[in-house]
């Protein structure tokens, strides 16, 4: 597998490493949907020219943006990152760009691209969802899936977007360790053509049933 990286400005020793890691990152979501992912990936000058580039008014607290058939990295905050944080960044982002998001609720195509990129990062669960860990040891457990306006940026509250995703990775954590990997990928693929409702009925399960096991679970893991 050989990405395609493209900037302007990015040094080449820089944009050498970006390439390593797409192709790592590229390899890990083929290993779970199951075909070739080709990475393209697009690194302009700033934060306010990534922004541009990906059609949005802001990138601020992103890393990287999934546009259309590539990946818009926002260079700034990408290069705050840890090691393990670009792969997993990369990773999360290019599985929106193969998996597609239209028609899903935002907690599955959120926490399926977060599954992706923890697959195989080696974090334990209490690191990687840090924030909801110190809410379930406060006696405070997730009531529902989140949806669409817990993944709106808050300035006010953070930590409350931080723990949207942790929710969200955690659903589809539990739809894997419990069904099986390839189940969670049909569940995708069911959920994007026939809706998320018959999508979970043919693993048996209602939106309810699902949201009682996931906050099993999430207590399971986290308290």
């Amino acid at each position: 597998m050989r990405s395609v990286v493209v900037s302007q400005r990015a040094a080449p020793e820089s944009l050498r490493d970006l390439a390593r890691r797409a192709d790592a990152a590229g390899s890990r979501v083929s290993a779970v949907l199951g075909r070739p992912v080709r990475p393209v990936v697009l690194v302009p000058g700033s934060a306010a020219e990534a922004a541009r580039v990906a059609g949005v008014g802001s990138v601020d607290g992103l890393a990287a943006v999934a546009d259309g058939g590539r990946v818009v990295v926002v260079p700034e905050n990408f290069a705050r990152l840890t090691p393990t944080g670009r792969d997993i960044v990369l990773t999360h982002e290019l599985t929106h760009v193969a998996a597609g998001t239209k028609r899903l609720p935002v907690w599955l195509y959120e926490g399926f691209a977060d599954y992706v990129g923890y697959r195989d990062a080696g974090l334990p669960v209490r690191v990687a969802a840090a924030e909801l860990a110190a809410e379930v040891r406060a006696g405070h457990l997730p009531g529902e899936l989140p949806g669409s306006a817990a993944f709106a940026p808050s300035s006010r509250e953070p930590a409350r977007l931080a723990r949207a995703y942790q929710e969200a990775w955690l659903a589809c954590r539990f739809i894997a360790e419990r069904f099986g990997e390839g189940t969670l990928v049909r569940l995708y693929r069911d959920a994007q053509t026939g809706g998320i409702d018959r999508g979970l009925t043919r693993l048996g399960l209602s939106a309810g049933t699902l949201t009682a096991r996931w906050r099993d679970y999430v207590r399971d893991q986290l308290a």
